[in-house]
């Protein structure tokens, strides 16, 4: 990517999220509550302080946006209320948004479904995958 689209895509998630990263202390709290800190490339004190550092390319193309649980978890445990789960859930509307529109259609969903999914997961996969 070049800088300047760099700079943009810092600039959208910003705005998205409405989070200023600048306030994060890198005290781990939010990390260490997080219940899916495993599975995760970067976590979420990383994901704060890569957008701070403009270190989005990494962020843009990193399985940890589709391993955030969305549950909001780290915010609780911030002393500085940074608020990692919504830069990441920006960030994976950036990526979402570049990819374009519908990427999960209604039709389609009835042949992924699994008979023990719950309802949530599915209302989670359209807020995700949709623009």
């Amino acid at each position: 990517m070049l800088q300047h689209e760099i700079d943009e895509a810092k600039e959208q998630i910003l705005t998205i999220s409405a989070v200023n990263p600048k306030k994060c202390m890198v005290c781990g709290k939010c990390s260490a509550t997080c219940p899916n800190y495993d599975a995760m490339e970067y976590h979420p004190h990383q994901f704060v302080q890569m957008v701070e550092n403009g270190q989005i390319e990494q962020l843009l193309s990193s399985e940890s946006l589709y391993a955030c649980l969305s549950c909001f978890a780290c915010l609780e445990r911030c002393p500085r209320q940074v608020e990692p789960a919504k830069l990441i859930e920006a960030v994976r509307m950036v990526v979402e948004r570049k990819r374009g529109p519908h990427h999960l259609e209604a039709e389609k969903v009835p042949e992924m479904l699994d008979k023990d999914l719950p309802q949530q997961a599915i209302v989670s996969a359209f807020r995700k995958y949709r623009k």
